[in-house]
């Protein structure tokens, strides 16, 4: 095994769609699609397209023969085309007939993204389930907002949860769009299917047998911004991903560590020091994530061949494609373990609320100089003095003169009160969850 994917990464599910036999073996199918649609329509003998349809598949043609005969010819189709009219016996004369070799592949493709898009969208529904759960349970958990890094006013946690539950609900748009643009071809050469009789109803057939969308029009190839799309798609739920992982990574910083991974009983952290609790599987979402980044581009250079096609996509594919399925299908299934098991400090959560005496509330106290009369620029600037300062923020706001003049010590309390600062956080909350 040289790649990760082969044994550490996705589940046998997703690596099974995009592994040798099961790729030829898709392509076998859409070769006796295309002979089952040519008898169909009266072009050959129907014995000969049941016969060819029977025999196109693994359990007939062999990625070994397949392997040997490409050995020879160094041609990958038209040794699969070898291998099954071998099966075929006298009717192996009309395998692949008028058929180019990207009828096969963009066919098979369709087939894979499907299969593969199906067990994304299963889980990006548990995901979604799990969310909503989070942002209800902790809908009234008031937090430190944070910005810069720095403590800002309150949030909740379940504006947190709430937030990544939008943005997943926005991926799966996206990529329910990449998925209903999916789709094979059966138009020879350059797409005109000369090489067809009734080429129309052909490919139409062909599509119907195999149960995809064909592409209204294609040259040798179909258009492969389609590609594209579908890999920004995933490139795009793998941002939210990461980003959900991140959140959790800072907030599980032991100064901080107001959220954390789950910890298994016999999970070890270090080598070395056996006190660490790493959130390891975050860091690996995150780390996964420059990996679809990257394949990103490679697939938008995919688009633009030489006239009616040129074979620099190909190879490219063969990588990315696979890649970035089993990548981000590693990275759901983490994430959905995650957020699954995830463990709350929630004295944590008070503690930083009240670590620097208030002073992220200043914007609370500053609001209210200004109901009393006071200019906001003039507010703002006493404030901002008032936060410089050495000291709890709290204690020094009730030694400034300019401050207690216009605020009782009781409407300070008041002001400094996180949980009377969260907006309409809660409404937000519904709101999301709601939908």
């Amino acid at each position: 095994m040289i790649h990760p994917i082969d044994n550490r990464y996705g589940s046998p599910e997703m690596r099974r769609i995009f592994d040798e036999e099961e790729r030829l073996n898709k392509m076998l199918l859409v070769e006796g699609a295309i002979a089952k649609a040519h008898s169909e329509l009266g072009h050959i003998p129907k014995k000969a397209g049941d016969e060819i349809f029977k025999k196109a598949n693994t359990s007939y043609v062999s990625l070994e023969r397949v392997k040997q005969i490409e050995s020879e010819i160094n041609h990958d189709i038209m040794a699969l085309i070898l291998s099954l009219s071998e099966q075929c016996g006298e009717y192996g004369k009309y395998v692949h007939l008028g058929a180019t070799s990207n009828d096969i592949n963009d066919s098979a493709t369709a087939l894979q993204f499907i299969e593969a898009f199906n067990i994304v969208f299963l889980d990006l529904n548990k995901l979604e389930t799990i969310l909503i759960k989070l942002s209800k349970k902790y809908r009234d958990t008031v937090c430190v907002g944070r910005t810069h890094g720095q403590h800002a006013i309150p949030t909740t946690y379940g504006m947190k949860f709430a937030i990544f539950l939008d943005e997943i609900r926005r991926s799966k748009q996206r990529l329910e769009f990449s998925y209903d643009n999916v789709a094979g071809k059966i138009s020879g050469a350059v797409g005109t299917m000369a090489s067809y009789k009734d080429g129309p109803a052909l490919q139409k057939k062909v599509g119907e047998i195999l149960g995809i969308k064909m592409a209204k029009i294609s040259n040798q190839v179909v258009s492969r911004d389609i590609y594209a799309d579908v890999m920004f798609s995933l490139a795009s739920l793998a941002s939210t991903l990461d980003k959900i992982a991140l959140e959790i990574r800072n907030l599980q910083r032991t100064e901080i560590m107001e959220i954390a991974e789950g910890f298994g009983k016999k999970q070890v952290g270090s080598s070395t020091m056996p006190n660490k609790k790493n959130p390891v599987t975050c860091e690996k979402v995150c780390g996964l994530a420059r990996v679809l980044y990257s394949n990103v581009f490679p697939a938008l250079l995919n688009n633009p061949l030489w006239h009616e096609r040129d074979l620099t996509n190909s190879s490219c594919e063969r990588v990315i494609h696979p890649e970035s399925f089993i990548l981000l299908d590693e990275m759901l299934k983490g994430t959905i373990k995650v957020l699954s098991d995830l463990v709350f400090y929630e004295s944590n959560v008070k503690r930083n609320l009240s670590l620097t005496g208030y002073s992220n509330l200043a914007e609370v106290l500053m609001l209210k100089l200004v109901e009393k009369g006071m200019g906001r620029q003039d507010a703002h600037e006493i404030m901002r003095l008032v936060s410089m300062k050495e000291g709890r923020f709290i204690d020094n706001v009730k030694k400034d003169p300019k401050i207690t003049d216009l605020l009782s010590e009781a409407e300070i309390d008041d002001a400094l009160n996180p949980e009377k600062y969260i907006g309409y956080a809660k409404e937000i909350v519904d709101d999301v969850v709601g939908k």
